[in-house]
């Protein structure tokens, strides 16, 4: 029996990296994204189809999840991958980004897990792999609007366990540390204008602690984060969180033998905040 996956946020990074994996390993496969013509190499790739897919939209992904059913009469794994970051101070936010940053990152996984989820009730099988990020388990410097939702998402994902065990259905959620994609040029929303006003030296030191880092390299390839997903989606293991990404799990460690004090110094030295 050939098993059928449904991805969000396939356009790039992580999700078209997933999308690749699972079909090479046989699975039936609907790669979606909002805009199809961004489908690039997956339009051609065999095992895959293209959907178009909103996650704010419910008809939209309701949609995606019917043409899923129509084309492979089954749909075994759902990823919800779609998202986006908001960099930034909190106060400068507008409603309009933070009302964005919740919708995308976890409405959308509501969205599409519920539509989901009658079909693998009636399957009396099915796994939901809901993507978080070490920004979900731990904080850095302005990003309280992303962090908040990604945080949300390890807690729904978790939780939702108990609901779904009845009927065979796990929840699963992986958290990524730093992946080299365009996640923060592309995939970045700011929540300040010009220099940032009252925040602007903070701003400042942040950003040029980012690049600093991301120039130096060592964040994981999307390929890698794609394996810890299918890991998640097929290892009939009841763990739910899957921390990816050497980084991820060096910090994380790190963080488990600090007060929660010393991990805030820590941060606020790492990125040149300290008074």
């Amino acid at each position: 029996m050939t098993k059928a996956i449904l991805i969000t946020g396939c356009s790039t990074g992580i999700g078209r990296a997933a999308a690749h994996l699972f079909a090479k390993r046989g699975f039936s496969v609907t790669a979606t994204m909002r805009r199809t013509e961004d489908a690039g190499d997956l339009a051609a790739a065999e095992n895959v189809r293209v959907e178009p897919l909103d996650v704010v939209d419910v008809a939209s992904v309701e949609r995606a999840v019917a043409k899923t059913l129509g084309a492979f009469g089954r749909l075994d794994v759902v990823v919800n991958n779609a998202g986006f970051g908001a960099f930034g101070p909190f106060e400068t936010a507008t409603p309009e980004l933070i009302e964005r940053q919740i919708g995308t990152n976890l409405i959308g996984v509501f969205n599409v897990t519920r539509a989901a989820l009658p079909t693998m009730r009636a399957q009396k099988s099915g796994v939901i792999v809901n993507i978080s990020s070490i920004g979900g388990l731990t904080t850095f410097p302005l990003n309280a609007i992303y962090h908040a939702t990604k945080y949300a998402v390890v807690g729904f994902t978790e939780d939702l366990n108990y609901e779904l065990a009845p009927f065979g259905i796990r929840a699963k959620v992986v958290a990524p540390g730093g992946v080299a994609t365009d996640f923060a040029t592309r995939s970045l929303s700011l929540t300040f204008q010009g220099d940032g006003g009252p925040y602007a030296d903070t701003i400042a030191k942040v950003a040029a602690t980012f690049q600093s880092r991301a120039a130096a390299g060592g964040h994981s390839k999307p390929e890698a984060i794609a394996e810890t997903i299918f890991e998640a989606a097929t290892d009939d293991l009841p763990h739910v969180l899957y921390v990816a990404g050497p980084d991820a799990i060096a910090l994380l460690e790190r963080r488990a033998k600090m007060t929660d004090g010393d991990y805030l110094k820590m941060m606020r030295d790492n990125f040149g905040l300290s008074s």
